[in-house]
């Protein structure tokens, strides 16, 4: 099966939102809301293996592509969300190439990496599509996640890592690194988001990027951004919960201090 986040790309620049709820539901309606892809948080929010299968059944239902964002870059967390499905996956919190090569290792079987080998899981359809082991390498798709300057800088060789297909920076922990926690609008920080588009790019690696508002997503995209992620199901849902109440008592809009 084609991987759906790759053909996104492919046509144009892909939007997506967070997941953060936990809840199959909201990402379903998500998915028909008309998003390109959503991005299921395993590192901030409590889901499971077995929950993030109802979350990838839910998305399937829907045109939007499913990134699995892991806990963290670990060898069981990657084999146990590829064999649930998860063709596309963000590993968190990468800072160096030896990094990469170790989630690009655990997410490919050899001898292109030292992903385990199961032949019945709901990824191989159960073992009724007897073609996966053959084609999983080539629709597994690995983002890495850039979180703090020392990342950026070394986004260079990070991207020249074999088998990483795109990076994500994550401006609200590269604001909490730089000392700024909370103010990914920083100048200096959006000095060093800027950075990270323009390594990207003089590597020709795709890069993805979350923001709070849709005028702070076209800044991002105006850097280079290639996908972007707005806000997320929490954010957009306490949001508006809050201007309907500010407009009845007459409160005034509280303001979004991050991205999530």
């Amino acid at each position: 099966m084609e991987n759906q986040f790759r053909a996104a790309l492919s046509r144009g620049v892909p939007l997506g939102t967070w997941l953060m709820s936990g809840t199959p539901a909201t990402a379903e309606a998500l998915g028909h809301a008309g998003f390109d892809f959503l991005v299921l948080d395993l590192e901030h929010v409590p889901v499971d293996a077995p929950q993030a299968i109802e979350h990838l059944r839910a998305i399937g239902n829907t045109k939007a592509a499913p990134v699995v964002r892991l806990p963290w870059n670990d060898l069981v967390w990657i084999k146990r969300i590829l064999d649930a499905g998860g063709q596309t996956i963000m590993v968190p919190f990468v800072q160096n190439a030896e990094e990469a090569k170790r989630a690009v290792a655990a997410a490919r079987y050899a001898p292109e990496g030292i992903r385990g080998v199961a032949a019945v899981h709901r990824a191989s359809q159960y073992g009724a599509d007897t073609a996966y082991l053959r084609n999983a390498n080539a629709q597994t798709y690995v983002i890495v996640q850039l979180e703090t300057p020392e990342a950026v800088a070394a986004a260079p060789e990070i991207a020249a890592v074999k088998g990483v297909d795109a990076l994500f920076l994550g401006p609200g922990d590269l604001s909490a690194a730089m000392g700024h926690m909370g103010q990914i609008g920083h100048e200096a920080v959006q000095a060093k988001i800027a950075e990270a588009a323009r390594a990207a790019k003089q590597a020709g690696k795709p890069i993805g990027i979350v923001g709070p508002t849709p005028e702070m997503v076209q800044r991002f995209l105006g850097y280079g951004y290639d996908y972007a992620a707005i806000a997320s199901d929490m954010g957009m849902m306490t949001g508006r919960a809050n201007e309907f109440l500010g407009a009845l008592r007459g409160h005034a809009k509280r303001e979004t201090t991050g991205p999530y």
